[in-house]
């Protein structure tokens, strides 16, 4: 006789995930609930903004707060941080209107986290630790002194950065100006938020991830594949960053590379002479000529100084984690901001091609930005485009326009070409459209029984 199949306890398996965007203004946060027979579970990823979202009330994060404690009833399953930048971490902060406190006192039971968050990987550290695991196994020599001690290099430059335009002591114009202090603010440590990851993680239970683990226990009835960040010993595209990338990047030319400043255009733009200023000119005691040369050094200067900026922007985007969640025959994709070199490890490993083929939502990465999903990847969806049905594609953008990058350089985030492509071929739904009543959030509800 047949063996037979094994029965399903329906009770252990979601009959249906409501996913609910937040309105953050240019950050992250997203709520989902699995509701299952007798229970519904309850997972956040990401809770942080550095642009409160247009018309936004005073206290608007906190409101947010409150709405997510209200609506898991006052008890986290699962708390996801996907990287450190601030606006993926600021609502955890326990300083100022302390929004964090409210997510703690939901007492989340499993916190997820990029394997570079490891508190006990110290920069010099030569061995990860047990909770870091490639394919379902510990490994102990993922982790690099190199790496680890480039990221809190890249806080130190961040802080830097956020000094020296606080301080307007240097020669730029205001759209380079606000580049800088956005990008310079978001790169800083969020040190309040962090420890109090780290104390909600020693009540609960934390879960540093990278490439190729699988977190299947955390959720009854649901599978969820880690399919990013690899460490250094995965691979070594996360160390080196792509400027331009034609064939996988939503843009049109090759505008950097024409536009790239070398550092032999700047002539010690630093030094205190060059610093003198009448009424926001240049010290009249210096000759025309000399004067026009110090005006360009400095904008020579600013112009790097974003560059270099930009750069410590993308390595923190490429620790972020991405995860793929199946319930039933669904199938939803968080990549944070994973940009290319986050995602060139995902992308050559044909299993995982093959699952994303079947994704039925997808988070937009990185608010939109030209290099956070790769045309590769949208190629893997393009069977979902078409008339709107059951299978149709469903896309969530949480952004803010004119707070990162220009349409000048092809830059601006969101990037429109992107967005257009994602309206033509799936079902988009992006934080700008917000209005009353549904200002704060957005939710869809997807049926996993079918």
């Amino acid at each position: 006789m047949p063996a037979k199949k094994p029965v399903v306890s329906r009770k252990n398996t979601p009959s249906a995930v409501t996913i609910r965007m937040y309105n953050v203004g240019f950050g992250d946060c997203f709520l989902l609930t699995f509701t299952y027979a007798k229970q519904e579970r309850y997972v956040l990823i990401d809770y942080g903004s550095t642009a409160a979202p247009k018309n936004a009330r005073a206290k608007y994060m906190v409101e947010v707060a409150q709405d997510i404690k209200e609506r898991c009833k006052g008890q986290l399953d699962i708390l996801v941080e996907t990287h450190r930048h601030r606006d993926h971490i600021s609502g955890f902060t326990t300083e100022g209107e302390a929004t964090g406190k409210i997510i703690a006192s939901l007492q989340p039971h499993h916190i997820v986290q990029p394997w570079t968050e490891d508190p006990e990987a110290k920069p010099n550290a030569m061995t990860a630790t047990t909770l870091t695991q490639r394919d379902g196994k510990p490994n102990e020599k993922d982790l690099t002194s190199h790496f680890l001690g480039s990221l809190e290099d890249m806080h130190r430059v961040a802080d830097h950065i956020d000094q020296i335009t606080r301080n307007k002591t240097l020669y730029a114009g205001s759209q380079t100006l606000n580049q800088l202090a956005f990008l310079g603010q978001n790169n800083l440590k969020n040190l309040s938020a962090v420890k109090n990851l780290i104390n909600m993680g020693k009540k609960g239970q934390t879960h540093y991830v990278n490439a190729g683990m699988t977190l299947n226990a955390l959720l009854p009835g649901v599978k969820i594949t880690v399919l990013g960040p690899p460490t250094p010993k995965q691979t070594e595209t996360i160390r080196t960053q792509r400027s331009k990338d034609p064939d996988e990047f939503w843009q049109f030319r090759s505008f950097w590379a024409s536009q790239r400043l070398t550092a032999n255009a700047i002539a010690s733009p630093g030094r205190p002479g060059l610093r003198q200023r009448v009424g926001g000119r240049l010290n009249a005691a210096h000759p025309p000529n000399m004067r026009w040369f110090i005006e360009q050094s400095r904008k020579a200067y600013a112009d790097q100084t974003l560059e270099i900026v930009r750069d410590l922007d993308s390595v923190m985007n490429n620790t972020s984690v991405i995860l793929l969640l199946e319930i039933g025959n669904r199938k939803l994709l968080f990549p944070g901001d994973a940009q290319i070199e986050n995602w060139a490890y995902a992308l050559k490993n044909k299993k995982w091609c093959d699952l994303l083929k079947d994704v039925n939502l997808y988070k937009v990465g990185h608010h939109g930005s030209l290099n956070a999903t790769p045309k590769s990847l949208w190629q893997l969806f393009r069977h979902k485009g078409g008339d709107h049905t059951h299978d149709r594609l469903g896309t969530l953008c949480s952004t803010k326009s004119g707070k990162h990058g220009s349409s000048k350089s092809g830059t601006e985030v969101p990037r429109a070409v992107l967005v257009l492509e994602l309206k033509t071929n799936s079902d988009f739904s992006s934080t700008e459209e917000y209005k009353a009543p549904d200002r704060l959030s957005r939710a869809v509800t997807i049926d996993v029984t079918g």
